[in-house]
């Protein structure tokens, strides 16, 4: 990931190194408060409808962070013109290892931007978008999303089985669009070894 292929909406982007490794760090723009933004950097100049996206993810929390925050982190995918629409789904690293049985079911999400938000889908449909695995702050998680027309599936962590299947995209099957690094509120995020296949 070059910086030149890089734009940041919302957020804040520079380039840090972690153990000798050039990362992208994506920080939260706190006069934000809305959930489930367009709160990511995208990347320029790749379009992307089905295939395979993979990238390594870290999050912390930042500093007087609430305590509603999760390290919200994740993909965004099928960006739409002027970032007015695309899938997402992302984590709550905080929720990984909770004592709260409920918040451990809440680990995983997907969203559609702008309709169909964590809110609305936990209501319309719970437990449906959201899911668990094992995870936590300030440790590299390996996230991998398969697209194939409205379905979706995440890997964490290289598992063998996906922990989230989607099998109704909000947006259809027919979307294409770019690809982004997606954080939440209150999260400052590390990125490295971005992968994408388009099939």
């Amino acid at each position: 990931m070059s910086k030149e292929s890089l734009e940041a909406n919302q957020v804040y982007l520079s380039f840090i190194k972690m153990e000798g490794k050039e990362v992208v760090k994506i920080e939260a723009d706190t006069t934000i408060k809305g959930t489930d933004e367009a709160t990511f950097v995208k990347i320029k100049d790749l379009d992307f409808k089905n295939g395979v996206i993979e990238v390594k993810v870290l999050s912390r929390l930042m500093k007087n962070a609430p305590a509603f925050a999760r390290g919200f982190i994740g993909l965004a995918f099928r960006i739409g013109d002027k970032n007015s629409t695309f899938e997402s789904i992302y984590i709550r690293p905080t929720n990984g290892r909770a004592d709260d049985q409920i918040r451990r079911n809440h680990s995983i999400q997907y969203f559609a931007f702008p309709d169909f938000r964590f809110d609305k889908l936990r209501k319309t449909d719970p437990e449906k978008y959201e899911s668990y695995a094992d995870m936590g702050l300030n440790e590299w998680i390996t996230l991998r999303i398969e697209v194939a027309g409205q379905k979706a599936k995440l890997f964490v962590n290289n598992a063998k089985q996906p922990s989230l299947i989607v099998n109704d995209l909000k947006l259809g099957a027919d979307k294409a669009g770019n690809i982004g690094l997606w954080i939440g509120n209150w999260t400052e995020g590390y990125f490295k070894d971005l992968k994408v296949i388009k099939k």
